[in-house]
């Protein structure tokens, strides 16, 4: 199958020319369990033939709901096979999200990994009337359930295995039939200012992007990856599937979310890719077990990371910190078989990006949109630079930028011969114009030919004093504490920044008890005066690297983490601004009021419905009278 244009074709593929090397596995009970390529197919085979069994076929909405597992994966292909367009929903959505996502594609059927995501079908029953089946997975709990549209994922294989036997060909010549150019993935885009959209994604076009990128970044079936970004977005996509077919590069799916570095560590991948927030939080807790070590071993820490950097910065590896510190530091995190690594999604700190790099993983940066189906550049071996996303992967991607000031900064606009195809029931092709997307991102090419991105053109604001400051950039600096999980820094058309900062609760909470600071939630703890004044120090730490207009003069501590759930977020966790200036617009006016304290009172829902009142009073800090200059000398 040489012109092997679609998912169900590569599978095919390498099932027969492949049948025994193993291409997936996943850890059921503590044990992990190997799939062959044959045994891929074949279940694959079973859910499609199913499928079809069902009533469903060309054009066809098939969602998807649930954890990272082989059955996800298998579900997905199954639909395309069938001529049938895919759905991914992140597994944290609430009923609202999914219904309207559900609602909006028409799904005809649901392969939902558990009772928790059948409950939240069945609770949103009425809104969903094109609906037929809910294919589940896992029949824990689900007895008490009598909904005829239910159907166990066993069933499903039953009916599957039967239709083959009755027609063994069938299955080859629907694989045969599916074509390149027809529509095979609706994925979400990220939503930052509005619901997200459903971005088409044609078979050929991924898996001809896929190859691109694999030019720039080749794997093999040597190479093992561990499958822990939500499969609904572009980039999973990109590497559970497309990679994994294309390349037979080895996917494992762990055991459970709260399982998964410990599964990490056990697989030790060749290849890893994290969200910002991830690595963020891997620098977080590295930083803080050092804090819990002994006066010895801070001070080993302490010295492999000052060789380490002082290295990095003349494009070296210390050999020196590799055996004191980063080879011990890197089989703890499961890095120690890292080939290829790289972050995207977001930006990334260019302290946690250095971060990683001195300790030798070999991190690289990689942009993109959905609509470009995912990223399309990324840093070349020995060109790595932090404030950089690299270049393009091959030269059938063209990016340029728009309308550029005197320093070159302008929009991003970009386009390659493998687009999305439009924006599922919508006319309008968005932010696509004569073929190029305008990405509404800042930035500029560097002397190197590198892409450099600073910012959304619509975050970066201006103070009104005339002060330009990139919010995104501050608040990743904030962010490389270990102490700071979420932050959001404000200014635009105010006469100075301020931020509103979350506190990382396992982490904080960990420095109160070791200091025997007294607490009992989440707010009750950013409330103390002793973490208020931990906090300070890390934020003055920050000013005193940033030039004094674009430092932070006030801010405070949230009462409360910000959530996806509460739409504060996007699922890919980017920060919805428009969504934080109007929830905490009075917190904000009050700050820049020059308000010391100011009382909260208000109701949070929590994602099973429970409620719970929150009382307490945020006390804004001033940095005005921090010694600055002192800290920057």
């Amino acid at each position: 199958m040489s012109d092997a244009d679609t998912f169900p074709k590569l599978l095919v593929r390498n099932a027969r020319a492949h049948p025994r090397d193993v291409a997936l596995r996943e850890k059921e009970f503590g044990i992990w369990r190997s799939i062959t390529w044959s045994d891929y197919e074949a279940r694959t085979r079973a859910f499609a033939l199913g499928l079809r069994r069902l009533g469903l076929g060309a054009g066809d909405v098939v969602g998807l709901i649930g954890d990272n597992r082989p059955d996800w994966v298998m579900g997905e292909i199954a639909a395309h096979a069938i001529g049938a367009r895919s759905l991914g929903v992140y597994r944290d959505a609430l009923e609202d999200e999914v219904a309207y996502l559900l609602e909006f594609a028409s799904a005809r059927a649901v392969i939902a990994e558990d009772e928790e995501q059948v409950d939240k079908l069945l609770n949103i029953g009425g809104r969903l009337p094109a609906l037929r089946h809910i294919v589940y997975c896992d029949p824990r709990g689900m007895r008490k359930h009598e909904d005829p549209r239910l159907l166990p994922v066993t069933e499903l294989v039953a009916l599957g295995e039967a239709a083959h036997r009755e027609q063994p060909g069938a299955w080859d010549a629907m694989v045969a039939a599916t074509r390149g150019e027809d529509v095979a993935i609706l994925c979400t885009t990220s939503g930052t200012t509005a619901r997200p959209k459903l971005a088409m994604l044609t078979a050929g076009a991924v898996v001809r992007h896929c190859a691109a990128y694999l030019k720039a970044d080749p794997k093999g079936p040597e190479d093992e990856y561990v499958s822990v970004l939500p499969l609904p977005w572009i980039m999973e996509q990109i590497y559970a599937l497309g990679w994994g077919l294309l390349a037979r590069m080895k996917v494992n799916f762990v055991e459970e979310p709260e399982t998964m570095m410990a599964d990490f560590r056990e697989i030790g991948p060749s290849f890893v890719l994290f969200a910002p927030r991830v690595w963020e939080a891997l620098a977080a807790e590295v930083r803080a077990k050092v804090m819990d070590a002994s006066p010895l071993k801070r001070r080993m820490f302490d010295l492999g990371m000052q060789w380490g950097l002082a290295a990095l910065d003349k494009g070296e590896r210390s050999f020196k910190a590799d055996q004191l510190l980063f080879r011990a530091l890197r089989d703890r995190l499961g890095f120690t078989n890292l080939r290829s690594a790289a972050t995207g999604g977001a930006a990334l700190g260019p302290d946690t990006f250095r971060f990683f790099q001195a300790m030798g993983v070999p991190l690289r940066q990689i942009y993109g949109q959905t609509e470009t189906l995912g990223a399309y550049t990324v840093h070349r071996p020995g060109e790595v630079n932090q404030d950089t996303v690299g270049i393009a992967f091959t030269d059938e991607i063209e990016t340029r930028i728009v309308d550029p000031d005197q320093n070159g900064l302008g929009e991003i606009v970009t386009r390659h011969p493998n687009m999305f195809a439009g924006y599922f029931g919508m006319t309008e092709t968005g932010d696509l114009r004569e073929g190029w997307l305008h990405t509404g991102d800042a930035g500029y090419v560097d002397k190197a030919g590198h892409l450099v991105v600073i910012d959304r053109i619509k975050d970066i604001a201006t103070t009104s004093r005339g002060d330009r400051f990139s919010p995104q950039y501050i608040e990743n600096k904030l962010k490389f504490s270990p102490y700071v999980a979420e932050a959001v820094v404000l200014g635009d058309g105010r006469p100075h920044l301020a931020a509103m900062i979350c506190i990382r609760f396992p982490i904080v909470s960990k420095w109160a008890e070791r200091n025997r600071i007294a607490f009992t939630t989440y707010t009750d703890l950013s409330s103390r005066p002793e973490v208020t004044e931990l906090l300070r120090k890390e934020v003055e730490k920050v000013n005193a690297t940033l030039p004094e207009p674009q430092r932070i003069r006030d801010f405070l501590l949230l009462y409360k983490e910000l959530d996806a759930d509460d739409e504060e977020l996007t699922r890919t966790r980017k920060v919805r601004r428009g969504v934080i200036n109007q929830k905490y617009g009075d917190i904000i006016a009050a700050m820049y009021r020059g308000d010391g304290a100011i009382p909260v009172d208000t109701t949070i829902t929590f994602q099973d419905g429970t409620k719970q009142r929150i009382r307490t009073t945020l006390k804004v800090v001033s940095m005005r009278a921090a010694p600055l200059a002192q800290a920057a000398e």
